[in-house]
């Protein structure tokens, strides 16, 4: 069919989007309705791994779809299984359940802490979690995280989540009481702006849960799947958590999340835990494809190198022009503003001819960037070359 703005009328409002149809993409590159091409830096918030329609995704699901869609999750099916073995290798956790999406995920980790402090802790039900962080848009999992405004939009919140400050480990410690149950972290707050927890914040948590035998988790639904260098963020602090959760990178692209967690702390029973699509072939089939992409010899390799040619880019831009500078880990990364023109920013190089830029604002003062991960040297040079020219114009202008 033809794009028309008018055509958009049968879709709900919930977002403010351009006038324009992404029709095809490659790698890198989308292309619109009009023919135009985008090099896009936000990869679906950090979803495409492996950049759009890659060969291994469409070979997947080429195949799969000729030998099984969804049997039930009432039966076994191979490609789950074969998933859940590759992730329980890698992350040094026990047991996996299958997931559409990240909030659905984080919904499942709080469901099992909670059942767990039932069963271990006489009903413990808090989940400390952070200030300015992110965990979905279920009603449990806004109210699990910080984003300000969050805990009256759809009023009443779910009870039990008080919050901390990330990287501040005395005011984990202050909250802790007879129905904390757990402390609930993104390695990476992505949504606050690219905040890291510190290596030794994330091990001074795992002692603190240790020390009072409560579960650490961590959501790594933005972080997991090579995005920050490594397979897992927790795995750069010498850790390994109770709970972790992922999606967007698991699927490169179509729904797919997980929760995984230690064999002592899987206390689902039948009737607990369900979902029609949860580990569907068809999906498992995919993240086999692209778990196995990311663990090829040399694809981390390549993400670490590029995301040192990233870090050291936007450094020099910083430098440049006088910004605070830039912070992240691997290929989450941000550029810190000194003013609040990051919509500005984004506007123009969305706009920019003859080929556009796609970039991400979470923040009026910062740019967000979440390539995918084999991005090229060239693609990468050419995107910080572009990003400096947008930032020169749009300034010269206001």
């Amino acid at each position: 069919m033809a794009f028309t703005p008018s055509a958009t009328e049968a879709l709900m409002y919930i977002t403010q989007r351009p006038d324009i149809a992404f029709v095809r993409g490659e790698g890198s590159w989308l292309e619109d309705h009009r023919g135009k091409r985008y090099l896009d830096i936000v990869q679906g918030w950090a979803v495409n791994c492996l950049g759009h329609c890659p060969p291994e995704i469409s070979h997947a699901l080429d195949v799969q779809s000729k030998l099984l869609l969804n049997p039930s999750p009432a039966f076994y099916n191979l490609p789950s299984i074969e998933l859940a073995q590759r992730l329980t290798r890698s992350s040094g956790l026990d047991r996996v359940f299958f997931t559409n999406s990240g909030a659905e995920a984080n919904e499942g980790a709080i469901k099992l802490a909670r059942k767990w402090g039932q069963l271990n802790r006489s009903g413990a039900f808090e989940i400390i979690t952070f200030r300015d962080s992110f965990h979905g848009r279920t009603l449990a999992t806004m109210s699990a995280s910080g984003k300000p405004g969050w805990d009256t939009l759809f009023a009443p919140q779910v009870d039990g989540f008080p919050k901390a400050i990330i990287n501040d480990i005395d005011s984990v410690r202050a909250l802790i009481g007879p129905n904390t149950v757990g402390i609930m972290l993104e390695p990476v707050q992505g949504e606050a702006g690219v905040v890291p927890a510190t290596h030794e914040f994330m091990a001074a948590l795992r002692m603190l849960a240790d020390e009072h035998g409560i579960l650490l988790i961590c959501d790594e639904v933005q972080t997991g799947m090579g995005r920050t260098g490594t397979m897992f963020a927790f795995q750069q602090s010498g850790i390994v958590p109770d709970i972790m959760t992922l999606a967007k990178g698991i699927g490169g692209g179509v729904p797919l999340g997980a929760l995984l967690a230690r064999e002592s702390v899987s206390v689902f029973v039948p009737g607990d835990q369900g979902g029609t699509y949860n580990g569907n072939p068809l999906m498992t089939a995919v993240g086999v494809a692209v778990f196995d992409a990311l663990n090829a010899p040399g694809f981390l390799d390549q993400v670490q190198a590029r995301s040192r040619q990233l870090s050291n880019g936007l450094s020099a831009i910083a430098d440049r022009h006088g910004m605070p500078g830039e912070r992240g880990l691997g290929l989450l990364r941000a550029l810190v503003l000194d003013r609040p023109d990051g919509a500005d920013i984004v506007l123009a190089a969305r706009d920019r001819e003859p080929e556009g830029l796609l970039l991400n604002c979470p923040r009026p003062n910062l740019l967000r960037f979440m390539p995918a991960l084999n991005i090229t040297e060239a693609e990468m040079d050419l995107m910080l070359a572009q990003l400096e020219e947008i930032i020169i114009q749009v300034r010269a202008t206001a």
